[in-house]
């Protein structure tokens, strides 16, 4: 039974009686299954307690009182437990922004690795999704419609992907800040992760959530894989300043060198989401705009299955692929495209373009003849890269007023 110090600690906390028989039960159970107290492990006492015990019952447990419980064992507490501010468990927090993919997410790698839970986030972003009835055309006031519809139809692509993977995708609503700090407080996890953006508005973002996490002593781990090379290491090469020429940038890029993310085959479970209301992906229709048919939009569907199904689709054509030449092939071509139309699929990372990149040079490498940049496929990837790049380098890029490259 639990010994007379845990009793005495467990009446300072005034745990409710009922909690207390509760607990002593699971205890018996634990004894059982474990047979000897030096087997069972912090990591263990969760991971049983989760199943043997009500949902309600965990959420009722102090932090004094879960300590209670450690001491009875003779084990010595995580310090997450006796610094509440530390995180406790084993679980990562997943935030998806662009990167909706689950092939080559180092981010998403690195969440399921060692943890016992994981949960993949995306936070509905009113900044980008709420309808704006004054908009010049249907959609908000920075996405048109079309835009904001393959965003939706990629996250319920990304769903179903994590579905085959053992867990799912949620979605919840709000400024993203408040919302991730809000998941902090409120879920088991140790890990954050998330792919790098170089657009201002969610590296302001980040410093916010970053700097929240560190204090709260939870790991953040935020790799760029969203471009081929990083472009602050093309700025710092370049003395900090971005590269002004297409032939400066490959000069000071060279050759990539990466190595693609592991290919998961499963994923650790959603751990318990508490008090949160998780949302299923929205339709347009639930963020308020009018329901048309899909061929008034565009024939071009969201989401990473219909990205490699393109992807593969066009490297099946090795000569295309080897001879493609821009500008050449008609520009207003529109139902059957003369490119590869895996622009938006790179723009949501539904498509890795370090993935694509690899592809291409596998293709090149068993061909006698091909195209160089600037006008070869992995030349409109470098075209990209470099654009990249120098937005991030440069202050108020997409503005005319404040930017020091703009003529006026």
């Amino acid at each position: 039974m639990l010994g007379p110090s845990t009793w005495r600690y467990l009446n300072r906390s005034r745990v409710p009686h009922p909690s207390l028989f509760l607990t002593y039960i699971v205890y018996r159970v634990l004894r059982v299954l474990f047979n000897s107290q030096a087997s069972l492990t912090y990591t263990s006492y969760v991971h049983v307690s989760r199943h043997l015990c009500l949902p309600h019952l965990r959420r009722q447990l102090t932090q004094r009182f879960k300590t209670a419980i450690l001491l009875s064992y003779e084990m010595k507490p995580p310090l997450s437990l006796l610094n509440p501010s530390m995180p406790s468990g084993s679980g990562s927090l997943m935030w998806f922004r662009k990167g909706l993919r689950v092939h080559d997410n180092p981010a998403l790698e690195y969440a399921s690795r060692g943890s016992t839970c994981v949960y993949p986030l995306f936070v509905i972003d009113p900044h980008y999704m709420e309808l704006d009835p004054n908009a010049y055309s249907p959609g908000s006031t920075r996405a048109g419609i079309n835009r904001i519809r393959f965003l939706l139809e990629s996250l319920a692509d990304l769903d179903s992907s994590l579905k085959k993977l053992g867990s799912r995708l949620l979605v919840l609503k709000g400024e993203p800040s408040e919302v991730l700090i809000r998941c902090l407080n409120e879920w088991d996890v140790r890990k954050l992760c998330f792919e790098y953006d170089t657009d201002p508005y969610y590296q302001a973002l980040d410093d916010k959530v970053k700097n929240y996490a560190s204090a709260a002593g939870i790991e953040v781990f935020s790799p760029v894989s969203h471009t081929i090379f990083d472009p602050a290491d093309i700025i710092e090469k370049n003395g900090g300043r971005p590269p002004l020429s297409y032939q400066s940038f490959l000069k000071l890029a060279g050759e990539p060198s990466f190595s693609l993310s592991v290919e998961l085959s499963w994923m650790p479970p959603v751990g318990d989401v508490g008090r949160c209301e998780i949302l299923q992906v929205p339709t347009l229709k639930e963020l308020g705009y009018v329901e048309k048919h899909q061929d008034d939009f565009t024939p071009f569907r969201g989401g990473e299955s219909e990205a490699l199904r393109r992807l593969r689709e066009s490297l099946s054509d090795k000569e295309w692929v080897a001879n493609f030449e821009k500008p050449k092939g008609d520009p207003s071509a529109y139902i059957k495209p003369a490119t590869t139309v895996l622009s938006p699929y790179l723009k949501f990372g539904c498509l890795s373009s370090r993935y694509f990149y690899q592809c291409l040079k596998d293709v090149y490498k068993n061909v006698k003849r091909h195209t160089s940049p600037p006008v070869s496929l992995v030349g409109q990837l470098l075209w990209r890269e470099f654009f990249y790049t120098v937005a991030f380098g440069t202050p108020n890029f997409d503005e005319m007023k404040g930017n020091k490259i703009c003529k006026q």
